[in-house]
């Protein structure tokens, strides 16, 4: 009886921390991005064992220098190889930095229900006890596994599991540096296999009303997030109503700021640019008229998405509408 094939698993590295090398293997400091995805692979032996593996480089940066331009070409690249039936699933290698931004994009603009799995090292490479290797094993043993489907992209990192929308970096430094905080993880990877806690409930991929196509005729709508703080002037946000389609209020508790703020913040709604309260805080709700009363002010609560994925969801959704209402329905479904 012949062997059965292999299923073929796309690699596709963007450089940051797991793609990291240092002067020695106990030094601090190091430089994203200098490993390429070759190097990476060959680090990881065992993946012969479990998938066919086919690798690219997209990019090799730094998460901290991750840019639309690179978003594009990965999202491009993303849908081109969902339509591939000859490709069982996807694994993107990624700096910690902003890989929760990476994964809510695509979750959004990527409309297929194969796997897509973000992994990425809070070591570079050549650290001594680098974790890179196991979390990309974990990740390529992932997205082979049939109930990683339909769950859209999916992040592994430390053997934890995290819907794309969920996941959110927690700390500067160590490997326990990722966090569901609002709804837990999505499961953990045990002997090379998922064991799914839950489904994510919120509308993505396959649902998704949204698409690279739409972002690209808008033109790529410019949000800028402002962060509350004590004495917190209205100035820098009349310049951000000038300069940005939307503004995203990082407040402080359920989404709150001066009075000051509060104001600028209202001039610049009252011109048409779009405005959502997130929290500084890290977790929680951002309730609808609950300190402020959003419906009078023509503002929009962006509920548990956390500020750099309401900046995400605000730019998809002002290539549909500037209608705070319509906005509003958007953060209450995504």
């Amino acid at each position: 009886m012949p062997e059965r094939a292999l299923p073929v698993i796309a690699v596709l590295a963007t450089g940051g921390t797991i793609a990291g090398a240092q002067p020695d293997a106990t030094a601090a400091g190091y430089k994203a991005g200098s490993v390429g995805v070759g190097e990476l692979l060959a680090a990881v032996p065992q993946l012969a064992a479990i998938a066919d593996i086919r690798a690219e480089q997209v990019a090799n940066v730094g998460s901290q220098n991750m840019t639309h331009e690179v978003w594009r070409a990965l999202a491009l690249r993303v849908d081109a190889l969902c339509q591939d039936p000859s490709v069982a699933g996807i694994v993107i290698t990624h700096g910690t930095d902003t890989l929760e931004e990476t994964a809510y994009f695509l979750s959004l603009v990527i409309r297929h229900d194969k796997p897509i799995v973000l992994v990425g090292a809070m070591r570079p490479a050549t650290a001594l006890g680098a974790e890179g290797p196991a979390n990309l094993y974990n990740a390529v043993a992932l997205a082979r596994h049939p109930d990683a489907r339909g769950r859209g992209p999916l992040a592994v990192m430390n053997e934890d599991l995290h819907y794309a929308r969920e996941i959110q970096k927690t700390a500067a430094a160590g490997l326990c540096a990722f966090a569901s905080p609002n709804r837990g993880r999505a499961g953990v990877m045990h002997g090379g296999a998922p064991q799914f806690y839950s489904r994510n409930t919120t509308a993505h991929t396959t649902e998704s009303e949204f698409s690279l196509a739409l972002l690209e005729r808008a033109g790529w709508p410019r949000v800028a997030i402002v962060y509350a703080h004590a004495d917190l002037q209205d100035d820098l946000i009349d310049f951000l109503a000038g300069a940005a389609d939307g503004i995203v209020l990082a407040g402080v508790g359920d989404g709150n700021a001066t009075d000051l703020a509060i104001d600028g913040l209202l001039r610049a709604a009252a011109s048409g640019v779009a405005v959502v309260r997130a929290s500084r805080t890290g977790s929680g709700l951002v309730a609808r008229d609950v300190e402020l009363d959003d419906a009078a002010l023509g503002f929009v609560a962006a509920r548990d998405l956390n500020p750099q994925k309401a900046r995400i969801l605000l730019m998809l959704g002002l290539c549909v509408t500037r209608d705070p209402q319509a906005l509003q329905r958007f953060f209450d479904r995504y």
